[in-house]
C-alpha cells in the first residue's frame, strides 16, 4: 500500500497527473485495501469464551434414581417393540392408543409415546379437565446427543454381532483400556449408545 501511494505522489510531483487524478487514485487504492484488511481480522485468533458460571450454591440434595423418562415419537409401539427386543425392558402399562411405560431393570422408567401438535396437547388437557398451559411451549433450541445404557453381560464382537444381525449399523466407540460401547440408531433416529459400564462408569464415552 506504502508503495502505491508513494508511486502516485511520484507521479503527480513529476507532472503526470493533476491534483482531481492523485485524489481519486488514492481513494480508490484505499478501497482496494479493506477487503485485505477485513479478511486479517476474520482470520484474528477468537475471543476466549466465557467459564461456566459459578453455582448460586450448593444443592441441598443429590441425585440418587432414575424415576423415568419421557420419549415422543412417530410410532409409539414401533419404538416400544424395538426397545423391548433390543434393550430386553419390560412392558409395564400400555394404553393401546398412544403411550406406554416399559421397566428398565432395576433403573427407572421410561415412557414412550406418540408425538402430538400443541394444539392437540391443549384441546385433550381440556377435555379431561386439566388446566392447558397458559402460554406455548418454547421453541427448543437443544437436542439430547444421545442417551448410553449400561448392558450385561458384555462382549465386545458379540454385541457387535447381535447389533448386526438384528439389521444395526453399530459404530464403536472404544475409550481406553475399559470402556466400551457402539452407537446405533432407534426408530426415530435418536443416538442411542450400549455399552459395558453398568455402574461406577467415568463418563469417558462420546
Amino acid at each position: 500500500m506504502e508503495t502505491v501511494i508513494a508511486g502516485l505522489l511520484k507521479d503527480f510531483e513529476d507532472g503526470k497527473m493533476t491534483r482531481r487524478q492523485l485524489i481519486q487514485s488514492l481513494a480508490l487504492a484505499a478501497a482496494a485495501a479493506v477487503p485485505g484488511a477485513s479478511a486479517m481480522a476474520q482470520t484474528a485468533a477468537p475471543q476466549p469464551k466465557p467459564p461456566i458460571p459459578q453455582a448460586f450454591e450448593p444443592a441441598p440434595w443429590k441425585t440418587v434414581w432414575l424415576d423415568h423418562i419421557s420419549y415422543a415419537v412417530a410410532d409409539y409401539r414401533k419404538s416400544t417393540a424395538f426397545y423391548r427386543d433390543l434393550m430386553g425392558w419390560e412392558i409395564r402399562n400400555d394404553n393401546g392408543t398412544s403411550q406406554c411405560t416399559l421397566k428398565i431393570g432395576n433403573v427407572g422408567e421410561i415412557i414412550i409415546r406418540n408425538r402430538r401438535p400443541p394444539a392437540a396437547e391443549a384441546a385433550q388437557a381440556a377435555g379431561s379437565g386439566a388446566q392447558p398451559a397458559p402460554t406455548a411451549r418454547v421453541p427448543l433450541t437443544g437436542a439430547i446427543n444421545h442417551v448410553s445404557w449400561g448392558i450385561e453381560p458384555w462382549s465386545t464382537e458379540g454385541v457387535k454381532a447381535e447389533l448386526e444381525r438384528r439389521g444395526l449399523k453399530p459404530r464403536p466407540d472404544m475409550v481406553g483400556e475399559n470402556f466400551k460401547s457402539y452407537h446405533v440408531t432407534d426408530p426415530d433416529g435418536w443416538d442411542l449408545q450400549i455399552s459395558n459400564k453398568t455402574s461406577g462408569g467415568t463418563g469417558t464415552g462420546g
